[in-house]
């Protein structure tokens, strides 16, 4: 099985500091959605790990958190294209949980979840701490500049120099294609 790891806000849809708390507040990214149908018809399974504190701070629920992550899978599959696993972190930064990621617990979900080894999967994200995740796995980060990724490339760490970084996620997944 080929995996790849998508981050959601900021990587498939635009990010909010206000948080995306509804379907009306959903937004692709241009070119996200057939970038996402492209992976899966070059036989990928796809996943996305996503921090979802909104639900700690009582901004949105799990009903509509789900309703969210339907509605995505359905303009999706209008266009060839699947999420396989959906893995979220519903806790807030001080919850102490494993999930929340830079930890790597969702990533280990979708290992779980798919059965997948994560050595060397792409994780495409546009923070540090979807990088962080990445490396704790053994798998290998990829950065966009949407969302944070702009500001994210712009402080990144000496250590994190190696990660590659593209425009968006249609350009990334460019380059996962072209290396096959």
């Amino acid at each position: 099985m080929k995996l790849v790891i998508l981050d959601r806000d900021g990587v498939i849809n635009q990010d909010s500091d206000d948080y995306v708390k509804s379907i009306s507040e959903w937004e692709p990214i241009p070119g996200s959605l057939e970038a996402i149908a492209r992976l899966s018809n070059a036989g990928m399974t796809v996943a996305v790990a996503t921090n979802q504190s909104g639900i700690a701070r009582g901004l949105t629920d799990l009903d509509t958190l789900n309703a969210i992550h339907q509605m995505i899978r359905q303009r999706l599959s209008t266009l060839g294209g699947r999420i396989e696993v959906f893995a979220f972190c519903q806790h807030g930064p001080d919850d102490h949980c494993e999930c929340r990621k830079p930890l790597p617990g969702l990533l280990r979900e979708i290992r779980q979840r798919t059965g997948a080894s994560l050595r060397g999967v792409p994780v495409i994200g546009d923070s540090l701490r979807d990088l962080e995740a990445a490396l704790k796995v053994g798998a290998r980060p990829m950065l966009v500049r949407t969302g944070k990724g702009l500001a994210t490339e712009q402080a990144l760490p000496v250590a994190y120099a190696h990660v590659p970084v593209f425009d968006d996620l249609a350009s990334a997944v460019d380059g996962l294609l072209d290396d096959r």
